[in-house]
């Protein structure tokens, strides 16, 4: 989240496949499966269940949601679930009764969400999942898109660990065994696992010596990155670089170092505004760039696409590319959160 939530290459760009789409939809005849209100006068209603507005990364994504709906005369109900798993439920249980055409869900759970996905998808509404997938990062690959979504639009996060993981090689000390700390988002989250798998993944390949000494959550937030960072600093006073799964926690963790006195690099995941000032002002060292509100975006045209019937979709992974950056190359990432 950040990024999020919260997380994986070929990279698909749905607007250059679906190309402008027309905003009337009225005319088109309903197709099996999908909500009678797609052959009616009255504009089609989109519902986009956001695990936590508060979040910026979610934020954006919902504006880019929200942006493409203006556009296709589509009306976009925004739903707010506090970070609290109960509440999207009952947001999810609420567009499946008001009968909307379409959802959009950024799950909180991913385990949880398969049973809303079912929910809404026996009463005939398609749904796309953004920024996280839906089913147990522990069994499903995340290319594996739950068979029951129209689609799965979000960044590809173990490619996105692995580009991390080559920022850190250049970081790293190749004399010695490297020391690494890895600052993990939030239990419950697939990002955790993906980012981290990748991210050792790189290391793995360039054959570079490495031990992870510790790693911790932070919850995705600075203060708790903050918090997670003078622990491990207190434990292991030479760590050589840290990890970080999301960027607000690497700008947290270089707080952490900077008071510890410590000389380790940092790396995050991400390309907030934030991370693109601390880059500049070299408190951290990387991040990858990731863009919620091209998310929003091309999840709202790939349910558009399905309900509409221009461009049917099943079970589709949708992603975009994900650079990683440095102070070289630091306008190659423009912020969206």
């Amino acid at each position: 989240m950040n990024a999020r939530a919260p997380a994986a290459a070929a990279f698909l760009a749905l607007g250059a496949m679906l190309g402008p789409l027309p905003a009337a939809a009225a005319a088109t005849p309903a197709r099996e499966g999908t909500s009678p209100r797609t052959t009616r006068a009255a504009p089609l209603r989109f519902g986009l269940s956001s695990a936590g507005l508060s979040y910026p990364f979610a934020a954006a994504i919902a504006q880019g949601f929200e942006h493409q709906a203006a556009r296709d005369g589509v009306d976009a109900i925004v739903l707010d679930a506090q970070e609290r798993v109960q509440k999207q439920a009952n947001d999810l249980e609420d567009l499946v009764s008001e009968r909307v055409n379409g959802i959009v869900l950024m799950p909180l759970d991913s385990v949880i969400a398969q049973s809303w996905v079912n929910r809404a998808t026996a009463a005939g509404i398609p749904v796309v999942a953004v920024g996280s997938q839906v089913g147990d990062p522990a069994t499903r690959p995340l290319r594996e898109v739950y068979p029951r979504l129209t689609a799965l639009v979000t960044q590809d996060e173990v490619a996105a660990g692995r580009e991390a993981g080559r920022l850190a090689l250049k970081l790293l000390p190749r004399n010695r065994v490297a020391r690494i700390a890895i600052i993990q988002g939030a239990p419950g989250f697939p990002e955790v696992l993906q980012r981290e798998a990748g991210f050792k993944q790189a290391l793995d390949a360039a054959h570079v010596r490495y031990r992870i000494v510790a790693s911790q959550p932070g919850n995705w937030s600075a203060d708790g990155a903050d918090a997670a960072c003078q622990n491990i600093l207190a434990a292991h006073p030479d760590i050589d670089l840290f990890f970080n799964e999301a960027d607000d926690m690497a700008v947290g963790c270089a707080h952490a170092v900077r008071a510890a006195g410590a000389h380790a690099r940092l790396v995050g995941i991400g390309g907030s505004r934030l991370a693109m000032v601390s880059l500049r002002a070299g408190r951290i060292d990387g991040t990858v760039c990731y863009k919620p509100r091209e998310l929003g975006e091309l999840a709202f045209d790939a349910l558009y696409g399905e309900v509409t019937g221009r461009k049917p979709l099943h079970a589709a992974f949708i992603t975009y590319r994900t650079p990683g950056i440095t102070r070289a190359n630091v306008s190659a990432c423009a912020p969206q959160w």
